[in-house]
This record gives C-alpha cells, structure tokens and sequence, in this order.
C-alpha cells in the first residue's frame, strides 16, 4: 500500500470542533510535525476535509 506523509502547516484555532478532532486522529498536534499514514480511503478523506492545514506528499 502507498503511503504518504501528512505536514501540519497551519492551526487549528478558530476551526470547527469537527475539523481539530480530525487532526488529532490524524496524528497531527503542532505546526511543523508530519505524520506518515498508509493512503487509505479513509485517511485521504479526512485529509481532504483539513487540505487547507496541511500539506501532502507521498513517501
């Protein structure tokens, strides 16, 4: 399976509860921290609701 390397590049303050819960189960807490995921359905959809947080880029 692919994987892919997801970079927090912005905060998440003054975003909907429902878009910081998705960064915390992505794995995501600081600006600058990357996390790698395998490229999963469900991980590419919840990185699809915060892509203007972070930046992806495949491993």
């Amino acid at each position: 399976m692919a994987k892919i390397k997801v970079k927090k590049v912005k905060s998440a303050i003054k975003r909907t509860l429902r878009q910081k819960r998705t960064l915390e189960a992505l794995g995501l807490k600081k600006i600058g921290q990357v996390v790698e995921h395998d490229a999963t359905p469900n991980i590419l959809g919840m990185v699809a609701k915060v892509s203007h947080l972070v930046s992806v880029e495949e491993a």
